[in-house]
C-alpha cells in the first residue's frame, strides 16, 4: 500500500475528477482524506498501487506531489490512550509522523519520514500489545 499525496485546484468539481480519473484506471481508493490548506486543495489517500494511481492522475492532468510508503497499524479500538502512546513511541525513536489517516478497515495509516524505523517501532509496540493481552 501507499500514500499517493495529491495537490487539487480549490474548485467544485476538483475531487470528482479526481475520483473519476482512478475510476476510469481502474484504482481503488482504500482510505484518506482531502482538505484545503492555504488554498489549495491537498489530498492523502491509501491505495495498493501508488504509480498507477500517478499514471492516471497525471494523465488528467491532476498533479501528484509524492507516493510513499506507509506505517500500517491496528489500534485496539475499545483502549483510550493508544494514539498517543503510540506517537510518543514513535517521537522517542526520532520518528516523526507527516499524515495521518484511517483505511476502511479502520487501520491506522502513518506517513512517516523513516518508514524503516517507524514499521520497527510500530511492529514492537503490537508485540507488546499482543503480549499484555495474552497475560490477561
Amino acid at each position: 500500500m501507499k500514500d499517493v499525496t495529491i495537490l487539487l485546484e480549490n474548485r467544485p468539481g476538483a475531487l470528482a475528477d479526481m475520483g473519476e480519473a482512478l475510476g476510469r484506471a481502474g484504482v481503488s481508493v482504500e482510505g484518506g482524506g482531502a482538505w484545503v490548506v492555504q488554498g489549495e486543495g491537498v489530498a492523502h489517500f491509501l491505495m495498493a498501487d501508488g504509480e498507477a494511481a500517478r499514471r492516471a492522475l497525471e494523465a488528467a492532468g491532476i498533479r501528484v506531489a509524492a507516493v510513499r510508503e506507509v506505517v500500517v497499524q491496528r489500534l485496539h479500538q475499545g483502549v483510550p490512550g493508544q494514539l498517543g502512546q503510540l506517537s510518543r513511541r514513535m517521537a522517542q525513536a526520532g520518528v516523526n509522523i507527516e499524515v495521518l489517516y484511517s483505511d476502511h478497515d479502520h487501520q491506522l495509516i502513518l506517513v512517516v519520514d523513516d518508514p524503516a524505523k517507524g514499521r520497527a517501532v510500530a511492529d514492537a509496540w503490537m508485540r507488546e500489545r499482543t503480549t499484555e493481552r495474552s497475560a490477561s
